[in-house]
């Protein structure tokens, strides 16, 4: 299964993206600021490079409930799909929902309960999951 994120608009505080499954249509993303690859990274303020990254699910010690977790992102670690409205809600991490005004999302929890199961389908039928990340 493969996951694009198209970034649509960077903004000062935030970047947001639309999120499709093998080029379906999903729903939208939230992340931190995007900053041009020779720019110094900020932690926790900088959305993660561009890419083809591996995504699991296992269990986030910081949320206590099982999450996807992109792998092998350059330079940052920890790098999780999960809820959240603005920008403020994620430290470098992918947010998902609906963009229902100017840099928040609406119904982030039910979007990530919805890709959580279409991941676990994926991998339940053997498939590899990947997102490929685009400026």
């Amino acid at each position: 299964m493969e996951l694009t994120l198209q970034r649509i608009a960077k903004d000062k505080k935030y970047t947001l993206g639309e999120l499709s499954i093998d080029g379906e249509k999903f729903c939208h993303t939230l992340e931190p600021r995007w900053r041009e690859p020779e720019a110094r990274k900020v932690a926790g303020k900088t959305a993660i490079p561009a890419g083809c990254y591996p995504v699991v699910i296992t269990l986030s010690p910081k949320f206590k409930q099982w999450l996807p977790l992109l792998l092998h992102v350059p330079n940052f670690t920890g790098i999780r799909i999960h809820a959240g409205n603005t920008a403020k809600d994620t430290k470098g991490c992918i947010l998902v929902g609906e963009s229902t005004s100017k840099g928040t999302l609406s119904d982030s929890r039910l979007w990530v309960e919805r890709l959580k199961r279409r991941i676990v389908d994926a991998k339940e039928r053997g498939e590899g999951v990947f997102i490929q990340i685009e400026n």
